[in-house]
């Protein structure tokens, strides 16, 4: 068995869901956030036999986009009184792990 942590962008939530589903794939979803931009994410757990991960990555895949969003940057010190200006970001998409499960029980 294996475990996948699948974390995606809020945007991209709903259609993960409905797709894992689809597929006869459960999944229990966490609310999380990013460090980066502090933006909201859904994490994915889902439990799985090892020849179903690939299903389960692959969806992700298909139904995570990648998007560009501006961010501020922090404040520049320059000569000419320069300041803080909007940086181009590439945000979505999908981080997973995929670990071992020693033991997986439903009561």
């Amino acid at each position: 068995m294996k475990l996948v942590y699948a974390i995606v962008n809020n945007d991209d939530n709903y259609a993960v869901s409905k797709a894992l589903l689809k597929k006869g794939i459960r999944a229990t979803k966490l609310a999380s956030t990013g460090g980066f931009l502090s933006a909201g994410n859904t994490t994915f757990m889902i439990c799985c036999r090892e020849e179903d991960v690939d299903t389960v990555i692959d969806t992700c895949k298909e139904h995570s986009r990648k998007r560009k969003q501006f961010v501020p940057s922090s404040t520049i010190i320059e000569p000419d009184g320069g300041g803080s200006y909007p940086v181009e970001v590439t945000i979505g998409g999908a981080t997973i792990f995929v670990t071992d499960i020693e033991r997986f029980e439903q009561v």
